[in-house]
């Protein structure tokens, strides 16, 4: 982390990447422990389509360098459910479950697909179950909406009034607004290109790197779509920026190219 700014990817077990990203050669159980050396941060997608043992939690967490967190996907049978104010145990389990990567544990990512409808007070209910702290630990929780009849300034009030995150996603497939409703953000950048080595266009990297300082410096950006009259605040917050889907291939790239310009690293 530079600056309370932190930079990765979705997920670590990707076939291209072994041909761009991880040394010739490497085992793949040895790839997480490169990956994360490399970045700050990597959001677990997988965890959407089924928890993991506590132990493979634990597996994760040792295989990675102090400092490094990562973010993680509820899943589906939660967020899918057409009771959410009545998932209490099972939010609680995955927390429970997840709770394991100690330090490394990051935001948790509760995504609400496109298609299905949202019931506003079951999801105003399904708020209140998801606990700040977990045996004295800080958790955040970041809301991925991705109904654009619900993507409007009704949901950034409520995220503020329980300081979690919505999700900023720079992507033309999904509701994409950068409201800021708690004390650290989350984006998702989706538009590499694969024909460029680094993913995106080093002037356009250097715009990302303004955003996330102006983020981490408490300020809003300018040009990047709201719902909502800015929060006024200037408190630094701590920023999350993950390079995910489009051209996955070139994604790595992209990430560390970031870094670079963040000054995180020298390479």
């Amino acid at each position: 982390m530079v600056d309370g700014i932190r930079v990765g990817i979705g997920g670590w077990t990707y076939a291209p990447w072994r041909d761009n990203f991880y040394p010739k050669g490497l085992i793949q159980r040895r790839e997480l422990e490169f990956a994360s050396r490399q970045l700050s941060a990597i959001e677990i997608n997988g965890t959407y389509y089924g928890t993991q043992k506590p132990s493979t939690y634990a597996k994760w967490r040792d295989e990675t360098p102090e400092g490094f967190v990562f973010s993680a996907k509820a899943p589906m049978r939660i967020m899918q459910s057409r009771l959410l104010a009545k998932t209490g145990p099972q939010v609680d389990d995955f927390i429970g479950g997840i709770a394991t990567l100690g330090d490394r544990l990051g935001p948790l990512v509760w995504q609400f697909d496109a298609g299905v409808r949202i019931d506003p007070d079951g999801f105003a209910g399904f708020l209140d179950l998801l606990p700040l702290e977990h045996d004295g630990r800080r958790l955040r929780h970041v809301l991925d909406v991705r109904d654009p009849a619900f993507a409007a300034a009704g949901l950034v009030a409520l995220a503020r009034r329980h300081g979690m995150a919505t999700v900023f996603s720079d992507s033309p497939e999904y509701p994409s607004f950068a409201d800021v409703s708690a004390d650290f953000v989350y984006a998702r950048l989706m538009r590499s290109q694969a024909p460029l080595a680094s993913g995106y266009p080093p002037g356009e990297l250097r715009i990302w790197a303004d955003r996330a300082r102006e983020w981490a410096s408490g300020g809003t950006p300018t040009g990047l779509p709201v719902l909502a009259t800015p929060a006024d605040t200037s408190c630094k917050r701590e920023v999350f920026i993950f390079f995910i889907a489009a051209a996955k291939a070139r994604n790595p790239a992209a990430a560390m190219a970031l870094l670079r310009l963040l000054g995180a690293r020298k390479d």
